[in-house]
C-alpha cells in the first residue's frame, strides 16, 4: 500500500519505487552508519542536492571503514 505523501513523515523522495527507506533498513537489520549511506544514496538525486547527499553518504561510509579498521587492527 502507498503511503500518502507527507512533508514531515513521509516526503514523496523517502518512498520512490514505493519502498521507503528506513523500512528497508529496519528489515536489514542495519547499523546507523549503514542505514545513513543507503539512506543517502537512495534519496540523493530525488532531492536535488545529489551530489551534497553523495558526499555525506561517503562521509558515514568512511567512518564506517576506519571504525572496523581500528577494530580489527
Amino acid at each position: 500500500m502507498a503511503r500518502k505523501d507527507d512533508p514531515v513523515n513521509h516526503p514523496g523522495h523517502y518512498t520512490m519505487g514505493g519502498i521507503e527507506v528506513a523500512d528497508a533498513c529496519e528489515a536489514w537489520k542495519l547499523g546507523a552508519h549503514e542505514w545513513n549511506i543507503v539512506k543517502y544514496v537512495a534519496r540523493a538525486k530525488y532531492k536535488g542536492k545529489e551530489l551534497q547527499d553523495l558526499k555525506k553518504a561517503k562521509w558515514y561510509l568512511d567512518r564506517k571503514i576506519q571504525r572496523l579498521e581500528k577494530e580489527n587492527g
